[in-house]
């Protein structure tokens, strides 16, 4: 089975070089979007298949546990569920973009940067080395400046242009942090780093390695404040690259990359614990109330993006608190549990919502709340996913987001933070009004007549393809609260076991 783990990066990246060559063929560029569903449809199945196998390890290359160098591939609980979260909702992006992407010119461009990002999101979640998540972490924010700027109007090219420098200087933190762990412990493979870091563990150098890899992955993961990218990016992209941004890539390129450090690599103390709590709190706090303002559909969600990350990471520091300060495990494992769930159901719910803002936007001509109206009678099926995904973000049962937020708040009451689980009720109540607004505005009443966008009286249902993304999405925005305790068994449990051990 270990074969697999190189057949998850492989594959998209071979077919992504693939759909550039079938797009010049006569009589087969319309392949290519074919191709780059069946792409990812398989990846999603191969990591599904990697459920239950218990860790995997593969070196490639030659070399073999106890060198110095070498490519190695992990695949414990946590790298599992990143996996099947990248490809379920890659393939919902995909089959979304079949049909939204025919009004861009050069689909088959947009296809192969697809895949290359996907697999390289695939490589990050597998890499067992420092060197080569850094280089998957650039592979995959390469694809993603481009693909943000793909509509090549102003504001998309002035919002990835942002977003590149931003990343780039993000990025050179990251490659210092590496450089300098690499000095001091003579090694990359992040279990061999770990073990020979705990000697040294507060010296000035590890401290000043820490203290680059956290800043830079905050700045990946749009953590305040770190944020500025993220609102101009997320509403300039195409909708299916918004949910894969916003889904996959700040968690696989920030969040799950700031665990894997601090639990696999540094090793949780409670200086880092609060680092990642502070980053978690203002996150949480300054997103929401910066999303409330906002009559900008797809910038309201891009906000909440910061502000649902703050959960996740908040729920991660508690754990490594928790740990460091020598508490309950049952305490940690419940916070990871919340945090890793929450962090799925993200990926869902928000996937959802931007798929719905772009079918909107696509079908309406507009994405300013203000000018819509009367969308659940002209839109029903994208009106209704888009119902679930808000009540999944807000937190109501009996939907995903109920669930994942309930648990980290007792969690952290649970850990000694009643300030913080009362700030997490908070900011969940105030969830619940922003999207309020968007159901008044956007899915009931009409618009009014100086602020009706173009097309207001000519609104139809979406594409069947998009409408298929949307249901997909919203069903598993239903079925995963229902659900929680088998997945947490087969799922959540793993990965959170991942996190407080030492990587296999």
């Amino acid at each position: 089975m270990q074969a697999i783990l190189p057949l998850l990066v492989a594959l998209p990246l071979g077919v992504a070089f693939g759909v550039v060559i079938v797009a010049h063929v006569p009589r087969l560029g319309r392949l290519t979007t074919t191709l780059a569903v069946a792409a990812v449809l398989v990846n999603l199945v191969l990591a599904a298949a990697t459920l239950g196998l218990g860790p995997m390890r593969l070196f490639i290359g030659g070399w073999g546990a106890g060198k110095t160098l070498g490519i190695e591939l992990v695949c414990d609980g946590l790298s599992q569920l990143m996996l099947l979260t990248i490809n379920l909702i890659a393939l919902t992006a995909i089959i979304f973009a079949g049909a939204y992407m025919r009004r861009f010119t050069s689909p088959w461009l947009f296809d192969a940067l697809f895949l290359l990002m996907t697999g390289a999101m695939n490589a990050v979640v597998l890499a067992g080395d420092l060197f080569n998540l850094f280089v998957f972490l650039e592979v995959a924010a390469i694809a993603s400046y481009a693909l943000v700027g793909f509509g090549c109007e102003a504001e998309e090219l002035e919002a990835s242009f942002k977003y590149l420098v931003l990343g780039t200087i993000g990025s050179a933190f990251i490659l210092l942090g590496v450089t300098i762990l690499y000095s001091v412990t003579g090694h990359l493979n992040m279990a061999m780093v770990h073990e020979a870091i705990q000697p040294v563990s507060g010296s000035p150098a590890v401290l000043l390695a820490a203290a680059a890899l956290l800043g830079g992955l905050a700045l990946k993961a749009a953590m305040v404040p770190f944020h500025a990218w993220l609102p101009d990016a997320h509403p300039s992209a195409p909708a299916p690259i918004s949910a894969m941004l916003s889904g996959v890539l700040i968690k696989a390129s920030g969040v799950y990359a700031l665990a894997r450090i601090v639990f696999n690599v540094l090793g949780p103390t409670i200086p880092y614990a609060n680092v990642l709590m502070a980053l978690g709190t203002a996150s949480m706090v300054i997103g929401v109330f910066l999303a409330v303002g906002q009559w900008d559909f797809k910038r309201l969600l891009a906000y909440h993006s910061i502000s649902q990350m703050g959960y996740v990471v908040l729920a991660l520091g508690a754990a490594a608190g928790v740990t460091a300060g020598g508490g309950e495990r049952w305490i940690a494992q419940l916070c990871l549990f919340g945090g890793l769930f929450h962090l799925f159901n993200h990926a869902a719910f928000k996937s959802l919502l931007f798929l719905s803002s772009g079918s909107i936007e696509q079908q309406a001509g507009s994405r300013q709340l203000k000018e819509l109206g009367g969308l659940a009678r002209r839109m029903p099926v994208t009106s209704f996913c888009c119902r679930v995904g808000a009540l999944s973000i807000a937190g109501v049962p009996p939907f995903n987001g109920f669930f994942s937020k309930l648990i980290i708040i007792v969690a952290l009451v649970l850990a000694g933070h009643p300030v913080l689980a009362a700030l997490a009720v908070l900011v969940a109540l105030m969830t619940l009004l922003s999207f309020i607004k968007v159901q008044r505005y956007a899915l009931e009443g009409q618009p009014h007549a100086e602020t009706a966008g173009p097309a207001a009286g000519t609104v139809r249902e979406a594409p069947a393809l998009m409408c298929v993304a949307l249901a997909i999405l919203a069903a598993v925005c239903l079925l995963a609260g229902l659900a929680m305790v088998p997945l947490r068994d087969r799922l959540f449990g793993p990965a959170g076991d991942a996190l407080l051990g030492v990587l296999p």
